[in-house]
Formats: structure tokens, sequence, C-alpha cells
């Protein structure tokens, strides 16, 4: 239903991945585990202020080090440039805020109030032009320049990160996009006035309070913004797409698009990401180029952190023994069938959650396992919308056993849950305490303002909001 004609034809000329995920549902923890191609549990970025500094090296490092190319442009979500983040050059880049993010979500125990960020969320919603929809073709424009100054030179392969912000809050789409779509093709959320039947889920949607303020009206326009704003950056593929045609690149260019977490959009009374439902934890994953096949739809389970050996192979790079250790696989080899049966990761541990919480993924088998907490279990090839929760199903107890030593073969829960409030509570009294997260302004955003470089962007001070 949403128009897509670049992304089509990407897919058409390549693979899609119909069961892809982040190894966390979050921007910050999400990112760290693309750069470094391992678990959030590894990396240590838990959460929105704990973001990747460089410390761990990824694809990057190593292409680095081999003598090739790579470049940034757009969106990171690192702590700071200053880093080492295993690029050579990053243009117009968004980090956190202030190196720190939102200190407000490592605060779970006991849950802060939210403030007033769901309000702020359900206002901005709709038809226009904002900082972000300006930054976005800044960072394709930009791009597009990259590639015509460097694409074509000779020598070892280049990389090069393009990063969107879009589709992301504020849900405000540029006017030519916002028309694209009809209400009565997207329609109202399924199971919007209903709070979620788990304990733990149920503190979530208490804490974000969605259903105060998305009324009627904030759920039309929000989801027309959204489906907007994923027409917006389908144009903005395109125009990439357009111009290793024109460069002649194009057949000899691997092109892996994807994203770092999807969107409630209302779906069960909630709206952001953070949760394990398939709206939320379900990504896009496309991948084109040699040795891609072309049209091709793979089923297999897949993860960001196969991004690790999918572009050290890209490049040229053989893998060795600490590539082959990580949790990745390559893509083109999953693409190809060399791995047609496999379990991956996705968790939680960022705010609004009293607890932390695990995702597996196994052929038809959603298990999510609350540290602390009764499980849920379910049926995707049955249930795609996730209504019937099988966690507590006496018939299914030997599949819940199954799942749940597939999760505890990669990790421990509960260990892991008490190591991830441990760090915070690290973090949190490094940043003065409680109180001092709570006094700071702009705690309660709702996006990542532009601030560091609205004067790069021209922005005059729009930093994300209503232009």
């Amino acid at each position: 239903m949403v128009q897509t004609p670049n992304l089509d034809r990407l897919a058409a000329e390549g693979t899609r991945f119909t069961h892809a995920y982040p190894p966390s549902p979050v921007c910050v923890s999400a990112r760290a585990s693309l750069a470094t191609g391992r678990w959030v549990h590894e990396t240590g970025a838990w959460s929105s202020a704990e973001p990747y500094d460089g410390t761990i090296s990824g694809w990057g490092h190593r292409l680095m080090a081999a003598g090739h190319r790579v470049a940034s442009i757009g969106k990171l979500h690192y702590r700071r440039t200053d880093d080492p983040n295993g690029f050579d050059e990053e243009l117009l880049p968004l980090h956190v805020v202030g190196g720190i993010g939102w200190a407000k979500g490592l605060l779970r125990d006991p849950l802060p109030v939210y403030g007033d960020a769901t309000r702020e969320l359900a206002e901005q919603v709709g038809a226009g032009e904002t900082g972000y929809s300006h930054y976005d073709r800044q960072i394709c424009a930009t791009a597009c320049d990259w590639l015509q100054h460097n694409g074509a030179q000779s020598g070892k392969p280049w990389v090069l990160f393009v990063s969107f912000v879009s589709p992301h809050y504020p849900l405000i789409a540029p006017e030519d996009f916002y028309k694209l779509h009809d209400f009565a093709d997207i329609g109202m959320p399924h199971h919007r006035d209903e709070a979620p039947d788990h304990p733990v889920l149920k503190e979530i949607y208490d804490f974000y309070n969605y259903k105060e303020h998305f009324g009627d009206e904030a759920v039309r326009q929000g989801r027309l913004g959204y489906y907007g704003l994923c027409a917006l950056v389908d144009d903005l593929v395109g125009r990439l797409l357009a111009t290793l045609d024109e460069l002649g690149l194009r057949d000899e260019t691997r092109v892996l698009y994807t994203s770092d977490h999807g969107e409630m959009l209302g779906n069960h009374g909630m709206w952001t990401k953070m949760l394990m439902n398939e709206d939320s934890a379900g990504i896009p994953l496309i991948l084109s180029g040699p040795g891609v096949p072309r049209g091709t739809v793979v089923d297999t389970p897949v993860s960001l952190v196969d991004a690790h050996q999918t572009v050290l192979e890209g490049a040229g790079l053989n893998l060795g023994e600490a590539d082959r250790a990580l949790p990745g696989r390559s893509l083109i080899a999953i693409a190809q069938g060399a791995v047609p049966e496999r379990t991956v990761l996705s968790e939680y541990h960022d705010g609004g959650s009293p607890t932390g919480y695990f995702m597996v993924r196994k052929d038809a088998w959603k298990y999510v396992h609350y540290a602390g907490s009764r499980p849920q279990l379910f049926d995707l090839a049955n249930d795609p919308l996730e209504d019937d929760d099988l966690g507590e199903s006496a018939a299914h107890a030997g599949v819940r056993r199954d799942c749940e030593a597939l999760l505890r073969d990669i990790l421990d829960p509960e260990e892991v849950n008490r190591r991830a409030f441990a760090d915070q509570a690290r973090k949190i009294a490094g940043l003065g305490g409680r109180e001092a997260i709570l006094a700071r302004e702009g705690v309660s955003f709702g996006f990542t303002p532009l601030t560091d470089i609205a004067d790069e962007l021209g922005l005059s001070g729009r930093t994300g909001l209503k232009a």
C-alpha cells in the first residue's frame, strides 16, 4: 500500500529478507551492534544514553586498516565524532545529544513520569516540512556528490554508509508524499484501545501513556505522516540509485538497505518502538549487487549483526577466526542458501521498562523472555498480528522450553539483566544521580534535536519541529 517504487526495484534486482530484526528495537543500541557485529549485551550499549564510542572495533576499523575508504553521511547516534568510530570521514553526522543521549531512560527502578514527550509526539503529525526532512534531503545531496567525486575512483572498494532519519518522529511528511496515501487504505490501528495483557508491557503502556494523547485525529494524521515519510525515503534512495546508474557503477556495487527499528503506529495501543512485536522489532532488509540472487525472497531470520561479515566479504576481505566467532553471518551467503536454519536475538534494556527482555526468532516461533516475569510465545505463521499469546499455554510448554534453551545458548537473561542495571546505576551516578537527571533540560525529548548541526544545515534554530 505504501508507494515505494525505488525500493521495489531494489528488491526485484536483489534479495529481500522477510524476517530481519535489530539486536534491539531502539536506535542507539541497534546502531552499536550494526557497527561492531556484536549483540547488545556484548557492546554494553544498553540504552539511548549509552552510545557507541568506538572502543569495540568493527567492520569499519577492519576496512580502514586494510586501506579501504569508509565514509559516513547522516545520522549515526554514536557518542561523538571525535571517537574512533570506524570512518575516514563523517559528513553531516547526527550523534546523541551532548554525547549523553536520553538520560531519563536510565531511570528504570522505579520508573519516572515520562512527561510531555508523548503529548508533543501526538501534536507533531500530518503534512509539512520539518528540520528532519530538510536534513534528509541534505544527506541525499551530499551522498550523491560524494559518489560523483569518489565512486569511480580506482583502487580498493569503498564503503559509503548513508543514514536518513526518516521515517521517524515527528510524523510530519512533506505535502507531496503525505498526499500519496489514502487513510481508507491505511485504517485505524488494530487492538488500539486494549492495554497489553502482560505485567511488564502494562508498565510500559502506563509509562508512555499514548492513549491519553493519540486521539482519532492524531492517529489518522500520524499514520499518514509515517507512510508519507516512508515514501520520502524511497524517493531519496531512488536518487542514490540513479546516481550509481549515471556513473555506471550500479552493476558492480552492492547495496544494503535496512533500518534500526520499526514503528508500532498505534497497534496494540502503542506508538514508537521498544517492543518485540513485529511492528517494532521487524525491519526491512534488502541486498542487491554482485553475487546476490535477483528477485529472491529469503525467510531465514537475519539481523543487523550480519552487516559485519557482509561488508567485509563484499569488500573482498577474508574473514578471520575472530570474524567467524561473531554471531553474524554473511547475508550474501544466506541469500545464496548457505544458512538455511538460524536463530536471531533482540533485547531491550532502555527507558520505560522495569526489566530487561529478550526475543529469539526460530522458524515460525517468536519467544520473548522477561527477566523476573512470565514469557510470551507467538506462532507467527498462524498469528501474524500477534493476537494470541501462547506464553502460558499448556499445549505449548515444549515449544517454550526449546525456545528458552535457544536463548540460554546465547546468554543468561537474568545475569545480563543484572549487569545492565549495574552498568546503568554507575552511569546514573556519573551523571549526578537520579534527581540531577530528572532536573536536566530536555530529558523528555521524543527525538534527537538537530542543534549541533543546525547552522551547517541552514536551519536557523529549527531543530526537527515544523518548519
